[in-house]
């Protein structure tokens, strides 16, 4: 696990913390050959450059989220409110968290993914063409 993201982790709380310490260990275990980092404050995981999955600290709890989440069909996954296609689940505990269910989403992480990097580019070539 990556220093900043071991940081990010232990400056949660209790039971936060072992939310995050059990998704960081999870996701790099389902996407070995992802990048990871702090992106906008919060631990995200890129293939081919493209954000694919992260965890962020919210009121309610920590918040896993997949940027192309809407695609994947999972009830349990719940849309996310902006332009994007990501959807999230929040836990409070580390019990919340269903193994299978995070595996099987982070094999659909994989296949389903959204071209987000170069969704600004492409904008602004159409932008140039209009």
């Amino acid at each position: 696990m990556k220093q900043e993201i071991k940081a990010f982790n232990e400056s949660q709380i209790d039971t936060e913390r072992e939310v995050c310490e059990l998704l960081a260990k999870e996701i790099d275990k389902g996407l070995p050959e992802a990048e990871s980092k702090i992106w906008h404050r919060h631990p995200v995981w890129f293939l081919d450059g493209n954000p694919t999955v992260g965890y962020s600290k919210l009121k309610a709890g920590i918040r896993l989220m997949f940027w192309s989440g809407m695609d994947f069909g999972e009830d349990k996954l719940q849309p996310g409110t902006g332009k994007f296609k990501d959807s999230s689940i929040t836990y409070t505990t580390v019990d919340q968290v269903d193994l299978e269910e995070l595996k099987r989403w982070l094999e659909k992480s994989k296949e389903i993914q959204w071209d987000y990097k170069n969704l600004i580019k492409r904008k602004g070539k159409l932008e140039k063409l209009k």
